[in-house]
């Protein structure tokens, strides 16, 4: 497995695309309440991203449609916009977004109540991003990946949740997906040694049920076999040789 180590102007270039990501998910964090469409989402997303000069990550990747990844309730990732998908109160959504800047990369996703959500869901959404802060506390040089994975999945399983096997991290730079591959839950290897200069998109896809998932016949939408309510918390994150700098916020 190669793993690229970023050279300081990709770095700088993937701060610059991880800076605009985070304005552009604070934008559509704001958009959100009862009665507006996965499509109005979409839309907007597409014209933010497009407004700061970038390119969608995930327009027609791999043939994917929309620009923004937008998945709700029991849909754990990937949910395809649409006009006729209304939030309601109670919900809970998903936007997994990516933006390129100059080449490069940004990634990162944020779960969000839809009007007053019930104390339930709130926790599985505290607790997915609460996932993500404990596994980068061994991101940094030194540490073996699979210390990132084992403390996302025992923070998110000592609440009785499950952690999607299905579906894992991954290194991101001038493509979307590079090596390697960042599990959320315990490997039976340490993984390799992290160094100065990768840089991981560490995604914690945590289901209030268990980790069981399916795809649904668009090919693209990842649901939970059970029904349970599933949660996703993800940032671009920097290897350093001290703590991890996180480049998709603020």
């Amino acid at each position: 497995m190669s793993v690229a180590i970023k050279s300081q102007r990709e770095i700088e270039l993937m701060r610059e695309a991880g800076k605009i990501l985070f304005e552009v998910h604070e934008e559509l964090a704001r958009m959100i309440k009862p009665g507006i469409t996965t499509w109005d989402i979409d839309n907007r997303g597409r014209k933010l991203i497009e407004g700061y000069g970038c390119t969608p990550s995930f327009l027609n990747y791999n043939g994917y449609p929309a620009s923004i990844c937008v998945s709700v309730n029991e849909e754990v990732v990937h949910g395809i916009p649409s006009r006729k998908h209304i939030l309601k109160e109670g919900d809970i959504v998903s936007l997994d977004a990516g933006v390129i800047y100059k080449g490069y990369h940004s990634d990162a996703a944020r779960t969000y109540g839809v009007g007053k959500i019930s104390d339930a869901a709130q926790k599985l959404i505290n607790v997915t991003k609460q996932c993500f802060f404990e596994g980068i506390k061994f991101a940094k040089e030194g540490s073996h990946l699979h210390e990132i994975s084992a403390a996302i999945g025992a923070y998110a399983e000592s609440f009785g949740y499950g952690v999607v096997r299905d579906l894992v991290g991954h290194g991101v730079g001038s493509a979307l997906h590079e090596d390697p591959q960042v599990p959320n839950f315990k490997q039976e290897t340490r993984g390799m040694r992290l160094k100065a200069g990768m840089t991981l998109a560490i995604e914690p896809m945590i289901n209030a049920g268990r980790y069981n998932v399916k795809w649904l016949d668009d090919d693209w939408t990842v649901v939970t076999t059970d029904g349970s309510l599933s949660a996703h918390y993800e940032n671009t994150v920097l290897i350093t040789d001290g703590e991890p700098e996180i480049l998709s916020l603020r």
